[in-house]
């Protein structure tokens, strides 16, 4: 993907609003669920969430239209130079001083200021997509000087830890992880959270969705009778952990039809007049 707004079919100029309707539209008509098989479409599932991932957080949309980072929201290495001792591949270098250097570079080349003791350059940091940290894997970086490095991500890490990595004669480098935001999970420990839109005729009698989660979509049960706020736990289909993972739990928000349903409209307003209920009596007198 090279530029998120050709992706989701909007201009540079876009509201926020306006980048968020043309997310729905397209995640709608291109989710899996709905193209079984098609590899291609699922591609371009994955594009069209990642253009929004980046496009709706403000400060990244910045930093791409400023040229900082790329479509991957990666650092970009425009105008940066290394130094002759790097150029010539001087053995004593080690990986730990790379990443130090590069890192530290692109911090403050975003506005990160020296740290107080006489220049230090800031803590490097690594940016990862949040099904990346969830379900960990390898990552490879590329060094300034051309060459890539395997870094291995743990399942579970999560911004704010550091990972460790080993430079040349065994010193080591600690590196902050910095893991976006996704348009549709939210993470609370290592339990994962989502909102799951349902017809009303699937509230009222019941029915089987497929939902997704970090592991795929799974089939659920939505029990006859549900509500808005309703909670249906996925068990064992969060994050992995060192003993148990973590759940996985799908609120229901029922919805109506949009346009409003003539039909549906009529029949209501015969029904209620011998069905009336009270929803709101928790809340009290205001």
């Amino acid at each position: 993907m090279s530029d998120p707004y050709a992706v989701l079919g909007v201009a540079r100029g876009a509201s926020a609003e306006e980048i968020k309707r043309a997310y729905r539209r397209l995640a709608k008509r291109l989710h899996p669920d709905l193209n079984p098989g098609k590899p291609a479409i699922e591609k371009q599932f994955k594009d069209v969430s990642a253009a929004y991932e980046l496009l709706s957080d403000a400060k990244k949309r910045e930093r791409f239209d400023r040229g900082e980072i790329d479509a991957a929201g990666n650092e970009r290495m425009r105008g940066y130079r290394f130094s002759d001792r790097h150029a010539a591949g001087d053995e004593g270098v080690s990986l730990d001083g790379i990443f130090a250097e590069f890192f530290g570079r692109s911090r403050r080349s975003a506005g990160a200021q020296p740290g107080a003791s006489g220049g230090e350059s800031p803590a490097p940091s690594l940016r990862l997509g949040f099904l990346e940290a969830a379900l960990g894997g390898k990552r490879r970086v590329d060094l300034p000087d051309g060459r890539s490095l395997d870094v291995k991500i743990p399942a579970g890490i999560d911004s704010g830890q550091k990972l460790r990595l080993r430079g040349a004669g065994g010193r080591e480098t600690f590196v902050a992880v910095e893991v976006e935001p996704h348009p549709l999970f939210t993470r609370k420990g290592r339990d994962i959270h989502l909102e799951v839109p349902v017809t009303l005729a699937e509230a009222v009698l019941g029915a089987t969705i497929t939902v997704p989660t970090i592991h795929g979509s799974v089939a659920v049960k939505v029990p006859r009778g549900s509500n808005s706020g309703a909670l249906l736990r996925l068990k064992g289909k969060g994050i992995a952990g060192a003993g148990s993972a973590g759940d996985h739990y799908a609120k229901l928000l029922v919805m109506l039809p949009d346009p409003p349903d003539p039909e549906l409209a009529a029949f209501l307003e015969r029904w209620i007049r011998g069905h009336a209920y009270e929803v709101r009596g928790k809340l009290g007198a205001i």
